[in-house]
């Protein structure tokens, strides 16, 4: 892509409504169940400058608003709008490090694009956020090599470590780097990048676009120490005495799978999503010559409604599509309940997923051997709303019936790794496990901070990059406020 000469002209209002949104273009459903290519296939410059050109403009820009990490979308939209790719690429890295990553999987159309003052269908639909922010990002890697104008403060001479390299740890790193402070993150696996290289297919998030986010980083001065595990290799107390660090992030996730406590579990054949992800993704199973070995199977169910669900029945699909068999996603509400987001499962339909709605797994069956046979489940019906405003699913008396299948995958959920806070006993957790913080992200203990998954549960890469940015913020307003009482 090369950058136009001439930018487009100025649209008027009413010729900005009559622009349709702008589809993204994607690899065939059947051709992309056999592989791993991504499957999203980014927008050109024509493409991206007329969505671009649908935006109002706004003076009460409501889908900043919507935006964990608060990019000023008005700006970098209009920046597309007359070809300033460059310019754009500015606007979003001054508040996000990694649009690579968030362009690709952030549930826009749940946040920033559902505030959209043309979100409504006679309005043609709100503007495509996500995607052009995609756009942006790749234009980026190819003409800026992943380096914009980004720019630093002057050493401050202190030293921060971060714990974890996923989404939260990442940003963070990313805005103390640049307030001038020496970054550490300290990542327990072997390769930077937690979530985004384990958890997340690699049709959905190529593995060489979290690479160039964390190179990205690199360039910046962040130091990156793999395969220190932080409640075992180090403590937080050896962090912030012994290793001389002044503030500590903590964004190690929540990566504990979670069962649904069923006959059968024990099973040869039964994975937790997690582990099975991890196999596929960051241990590269799903190639030919991987070390790492993942079964394959004719035919995988698997249980839950969310995108991790989603992440697994595609790449149960994906490995058994050589047997011609069926990859069956069992979620016992309604589609309309389904956390996933629509893409995801739009995309599972076109790649021949099957979706077994309002069912229920009771236990897993077995054959003589140990193995995986079939999945016992029951029909269930939406009763009241629950808590949560979602209706309650109640089961239907005498609805059993079996799933044939040889792997059952369980993605009903995480829960918080005890290791660290076990290890730091005055570090404050909630019933759950889960770390206890302020509206800042500050801990119970001074200097700790904390934010994304190991805080506020399973949730998205974008709500732990906003957690990442607003802890940033206050470490850098607790270091500062340290270092003035010490002068």
């Amino acid at each position: 892509m090369t950058q136009p000469a001439n930018p487009p002209a100025k649209l008027k209002p009413a010729e900005k409504m009559k622009i349709k949104r702008q589809h993204m273009p994607t690899r065939e459903g059947g051709e992309r169940a056999a592989g791993f290519v991504e499957v999203n296939m980014g927008l050109d410059e024509t493409v991206a400058i007329l969505e671009a050109q649908r935006c109002l403009d706004c003076k009460d820009a409501k889908c900043i608003q919507g935006c964990p990490v608060a990019i000023d979308i008005p700006a970098f939209v209009e920046k597309v709008a007359f070809a300033d790719f460059a310019g754009a690429y500015e606007v979003i890295t001054r508040t996000n490090m990694l649009p690579g990553i968030s362009g690709r999987v952030c549930p826009q159309e749940k946040q920033c694009e559902c505030k959209c003052i043309r979100q409504s269908g006679k309005a043609g639909g709100p503007v495509a956020i996500g995607y052009l922010e995609r756009f942006v990002a790749d234009w980026a890697r190819t003409h800026l090599h992943g380096d914009g104008p980004i720019t630093h403060a002057a050493p401050t001479g202190l030293k921060v470590a971060v714990v974890g390299s996923g989404p939260a740890g990442l940003t963070a790193a990313g805005e103390l780097a640049k307030a001038g402070h020496a970054v550490t993150i300290f990542e327990a696996l072997h390769e930077p990048g937690g979530v985004l290289v384990y958890g997340i297919p690699e049709f959905r998030l190529p593995k060489e676009i979290v690479k160039g986010e964390v190179n990205k980083l690199k360039t910046m001065g962040v130091t990156i120490e793999t395969n220190v595990i932080v409640g075992q290799t180090y403590t937080i107390d050896d962090l912030l005495t012994d290793m001389g660090f002044s503030a500590i992030f903590i964004a190690n996730g929540a990566g504990l799978p979670v069962f649904m406590n069923i006959p059968g579990e024990n099973l040869k054949g039964v994975y937790s999503a997690n582990e099975y992800l991890t196999r596929v993704n960051l241990m590269k199973a799903y190639q030919p010559d991987s070390d790492t070995p993942v079964l394959r199977a004719k035919n995988v169910c698997v249980i839950g409604g969310g995108n991790t669900a989603m992440d697994g029945v595609r790449t149960a699909r994906r490995l058994g599509a050589e047997f011609g068999g069926q990859a069956t996603l069992v979620y016992r509400r309604s589609r309309a309940e389904m956390p996933a987001r629509v893409e995801e499962v739009i995309h599972a339909e076109e790649e021949g997923v099957k979706f077994e709605m309002l069912t229920n797994p009771i236990a897993i069956l077995g054959d003589d051997k140990g193995w995986v046979r079939a999945l016992k489940c029951q029909k269930m019906e939406l009763g009241e709303p629950d808590e949560k405003g979602r209706r309650r699913p109640i089961a239907v008396p005498g609805s059993e019936f079996e799933i044939p299948c040889e792997i059952v995958i369980e993605a009903i959920g995480t829960r918080a790794n005890p290791l660290l806070t076990a290890t730091t006993p005055d570090l404050k957790v909630n019933e759950k496990g889960y770390i206890v913080t302020d509206e800042n992200g500050m801990t119970s203990k001074p200097g700790v901070f904390a934010g994304g998954d190991i805080v506020r549960g399973a949730a998205t890469v974008i709500l732990a990059m906003g957690d990442g940015r607003k802890a940033a913020g206050a470490i850098n307003a607790y270091l500062a406020a340290k270092s003035t009482a010490a002068a």
